[in-house]
C-alpha cells in the first residue's frame, strides 16, 4: 500500500521542512505520519545506519548512558515537557469522565521495625574508671560510643580499640534493652539528650555530643537538644603523648656547626690496657676512637686468634667520658646510674690524647703508643705537634726460672710423684715396652727372713718376688696357724729404692743385688735372703753375661749340696720310674680321706727353719701322721725310701711332688668357704 507521495530529498518524515539546503535552525516537529508498518518512508540517500555508543567506563566502573545521536547520526529531539509536568504525569491518577469519583484505596500499614530499620541514634560519651593499682594515675577517662536502635529500642556501648593500650576494649555492653529502674521500665530515646549523666549497670556515662541524624531526629520529635560539650581526654594518655624532653648535649659555641664540619671524622689511637694488677690480668691491645662530631669516645679491644677471651670487640660503648668531676658531698653515693652535666667539671677533648700519654677512662688506664695518618694530620694542623714517634710496647721475654722439684714425700714411686710437678694433669711414667714383652711372667723368688730384735719376728719367713718385666718387688708372708701373726701380702708390687739413693737420682734394686745372705732394706725393714727357687739358678746361668759373677756363684754355692743329695738319692731309680711311682701314689691317695695339701706343704716348710729342704725322718713321719697320710702302704714306703738321703734325713721337697695343691679340690673348696665365713 502506498501512504502518499514520498517526500523529496532532504525532507525528514513528519518535519515538513527542507533539510538538504537549509541553513537556519531546525524547526520543531510538526504533524506527520505515525511510525507504523506501511507508513515508513525510506530515505534512499541514507547510507549510514550505525548506532551511537551507550556503554562506558568511569572510575573503573561500567555504566549505561542515553544515546546522544540516533541511527546513522540523526539528531534526537529533546523532551518538550518540563520537569514539573513530568512529575505530574507520573503521580497523577486517572480520572473518569463520567460517573461518581472512586475513593482511593487506604495506604498500607507499615510496622515500626520497617520504618526505623537501620536508623540508629549515636551519642559520644565517656565514663570515669577508678585505678587503684597504679602510682601514676588515680582514675582513667574512657571514651565510648552509645548506640540506640530505633527499631527495637535496644542499646549497646562500644569503646574504640587503641593498639597496645593494655585494656579490654571493643563492645563493653552488648545490644539489648537496658533497664531504667527497679520498676521494670526501660530506657527510651526520649530519655537521651546531651549534657546528661546516664547510669547503666552502676556505671555513669556522660553524653557530650551526637551525630547530625540524631540531632535532627530528636528535634523532629519536639525535644530540645542541649548544646554539645567537649569530650574529656584521659590525663595519663595525654601525658604519655607529650613529647619527651630531649637530651641536651653540652657542646661548644655551635654544636650543629661542629657536627657539619667534623661528621665522619674520627681520631684513631692505638693503646694498651694494663690489667696485670688484677687476678688473671694481662696486657690488652685496644683501639680508642674519638668522634670529632660530638666529642664522644669509643674503645674497642683487639682480639687475636686463640687468645682465650670472648669475642666482644666493644670494650666501652660510644659516649662522652668525664675527665674531672665536681666536688661531691661525702654523703653522696659514689656509684650512680647516670652522669649529668652539672656533676662533671671537664670532659675529655682531643688535647687530652696523644702518643705516650696515659689516660684513665672509666677506671681503666690506657697507654697510647701510636695513631693513624689522619690523626697525625689533625694534630699537626690544629695543635702544631710534629713528633709522632711510636712507643715500643713489646713485652720483654721473661727469664726462664729453673724448676725446683720438691723433695720426695714417700708416697708412691719417685717417678710417679714427679709427674705431678711436671704437668697439671699428671701422666703415668713411660715404661720399657720391649723389656716388659721379653720378660713377661718371669719372676725370681727368694725366701727371706726379717732382721729384727723382736724374738717373735726372727722365726718369720717371707717370699720375696722380683718381677723382671718392670723391676718391681712384692713380699708375701705364708700364714702359719697358731703363730699369732696374720700372714698374707706384706708389700704390694712396687719399686724399692736402695739405701742412700736420692729422689733426684733414685737407684732401685736389681736382680744382680740379690745374693744368698745379702740384706735387702725395704722402706726401713731389713730382710736377709735365705733361699731361692731353682728357677733363679737356671735363669742366672742362662743369662750369666748380664749378671755379676759373684751373684751367679752365690746361687750356685747355695744349690750345690742340695744338688749332690738329689743326684745321690735319684741314682738308683730312673726319672721315668719316679714319675710312674708318683702317679701310682696319687691314685692311691685319692682313695683315702681328703685333706688340705696346702697346709701339708706349709707344715714341712715351717719345721724346715734353715730352708735346706731336708727334715729328720722322725719329724717327717709325725707330720704325715698328723695329716693321716698312710705311710705304711707299699707305694708310700717306696716313695719315702726314694726321698731318703740316709737313715735320718728325708728330702721332703721331692716327697711333696706327689701332693700337688689340686690333689683334693673338695678339701681346698671347704677351706676357702670356711675362711670366707670367718672373714
Amino acid at each position: 500500500m502506498s501512504s502518499g507521495p514520498e517526500p523529496g530529498p532532504g525532507i525528514r518524515p513528519g518535519t515538513g521542512t527542507e533539510t538538504g539546503t537549509g541553513t537556519g535552525p531546525p524547526i520543531g516537529p510538526g504533524p506527520g505520519l505515525p511510525f507504523l508498518p506501511g507508513c515508513a518512508i525510506k530515505d534512499p540517500t541514507k547510507t549510514s545506519f550505525h548506532r551511537s555508543q551507550t556503554l562506558d567506563f568511569k572510575n573503573g566502573y561500567a555504566f549505561f548512558r542515553l544515546p546522544r545521536e540516533g541511527i546513522g547520526g540523526e539528531a534526537l529531539f529533546a523532551n518538550q515537557l518540563s520537569q514539573d509536568e513530568l512529575d505530574d504525569l507520573c503521580t497523577k491518577g486517572t480520572t473518569l469522565t463520567y460517573g461518581q469519583v472512586k475513593k482511593p484505596a487506604p495506604s498500607l500499614f507499615t510496622p515500626a521495625f520497617v520504618t526505623y530499620d537501620k536508623k540508629v541514634l549515636k551519642f559520644d560519651a565517656y565514663f570515669m574508671e577508678e585505678v587503684a593499682s597504679s602510682p601514676e594515675e588515680n582514675y582513667r577517662i574512657r571514651q565510648v560510643g552509645l548506640y540506640y536502635y530505633l527499631e527495637d529500642d535496644s542499646m549497646c556501648i562500644i569503646e574504640p580499640k587503641v593498639k597496645n593500650s593494655g585494656l579490654l576494649q571493643g563492645k563493653l555492653m552488648k545490644r539489648h534493652r537496658v533497664p531504667k529502674n527497679e520498676h521494670g521500665d526501660y530506657y527510651h530515646w526520649r530519655d537521651l539528650n546531651l549534657g546528661i549523666d546516664l547510669t547503666i549497670y552502676g556505671r555513669t556515662y556522660r553524653l557530650v555530643n551526637c551525630d547530625c541524624f540524631t540531632k535532627v531526629f530528636l528535634e523532629s520529635q519536639g525535644i530540645e537538644v542541649n548544646p554539645p560539650e567537649e569530650l574529656v581526654s584521659d590525663p595519663y594518655t595525654e601525658q604519655r603523648r607529650a613529647p619527651l624532653q630531649k637530651h641536651i648535649v653540652p657542646a661548644g659555641p655551635d654544636p650543629f656547626r661542629q657536627f657539619l664540619t667534623y661528621d665522619t671524622k674520627v681520631l684513631r689511637f692505638y693503646a694498651i690496657w694494663d690489667d696485670t694488677n688484677c687476678a688473671f690480668g694481662d696486657h690488652h691491645p685496644c683501639i680508642i676512637h674519638y668522634f670529632l662530631a660530638d666529642d664522644t669516645v669509643e674503645v674497642r679491644e683487639i682480639h687475636k686468634r686463640n687468645d682465650g677471651r670472648d669475642p666482644f670487640p666493644v670494650l666501652m660503648r660510644r659516649q662522652r667520658l668525664p675527665k674531672i668531676f665536681v666536688d661531691k658531698n661525702k654523703n653522696f653515693p659514689s656509684c650512680v646510674l647516670e652522669i649529668t652535666d652539672h656533676e662533671v667539671q671537664e670532659w675529655y677533648s682531643p688535647k687530652d690524647f696523644g702518643i705516650g700519654k696515659t689516660v684513665t677512662l672509666l677506671g681503666r688506664t690506657f697507654l697510647i703508643y701510636d695513631c693513624d695518618k689522619f690523626t697525625q694530620d689533625f694534630y699537626r694542623e690544629k695543635y702544631g705537634i710534629t713528633d709522632f714517634q711510636p712507643v715500643d710496647v713489646n713485652e720483654k721475654p721473661l727469664e726462664k726460672v729453673p724448676q725446683v722439684i720438691p723433695p720426695y714425700n714417700g708416697f708412691g714411686i719417685p717417678e710417679d710423684s714427679l709427674q705431678n710437678c711436671l704437668s697439671l694433669v699428671p701422666k703415668p711414667p713411660r715404661k720399657d715396652i720391649i723389656k716388659m714383652l721379653e720378660n713377661n711372667l718371669k719372676v725370681l723368688r727368694y725366701q727371706v727372713a726379717l732382721e729384727s730384735p723382736v724374738p717373735e719376728d726372727k722365726k718369720r719367713r717371707f717370699i720375696l718376688s722380683y718381677f723382671l718385666s718392670d723391676d718391681t718387688i712384692s713380699i708375701y708372708e705364708p700364714p702359719i696357724k697358731n703363730s699369732g701373726i696374720l700372714g698374707g701380702k706384706y708389700l704390694k708390687r712396687t719399686k724399692v729404692t736402695k739405701p742412700g739413693s736420692t729422689p733426684e737420682n733414685p737407684m732401685y734394686y736389681e736382680a744382680s743385688d740379690f745374693t744368698i745372705g745379702s740384706t735387702v732394706e725395704v722402706f726401713g725393714h731389713r730382710f736377709v735372703i735365705m733361699d731361692a727357687d731353682e728357677y733363679v739358678l737356671n735363669y742366672l746361668e742362662r743369662n750369666a753375661e748380664s749378671f755379676p759373677a759373684a751373684t751367679v756363684q752365690s746361687i750356685r754355692d747355695h744349690f750345690f749340696p742340695r744338688k749332690v743329695v738329689v743326684e745321690t738319692t735319684s741314682s738308683g731309680i730312673p726319672k721315668k720310674d719316679l714319675d710312674d711311682l708318683i702317679v701310682e701314689v696319687q691314685k692311691e691317695l685319692k682313695l683315702q680321706e681328703p685333706f688340705n695339701t696346702r697346709q701339708f706343704h706349709e707344715a714341712f716348710h715351717h719345721f724346715d727353719q734353715e730352708g735346706s729342704g731336708f727334715l729328720d725322718k722322725t719329724r717327717f713321719l709325725n707330720i704325715c701322721d698328723r695329716f693321716h697320710v698312710p705311710t705304711n702302704t707299699i707305694l708310700l714306703k717306696k716313695l719315702i725310701d726314694y726321698c731318703s738321703c740316709d737313715e735320718d734325713k728325708v728330702n721332703y721337697r721331692e716327697f711333696l711332688l706327689a701332693f700337688p695343691s689340686n690333689l683334693f679340690p673338695e678339701a681346698e673348696g671347704q677351706d676357702q668357704q670356711l675362711n670366707s665365713q670367718l672373714t
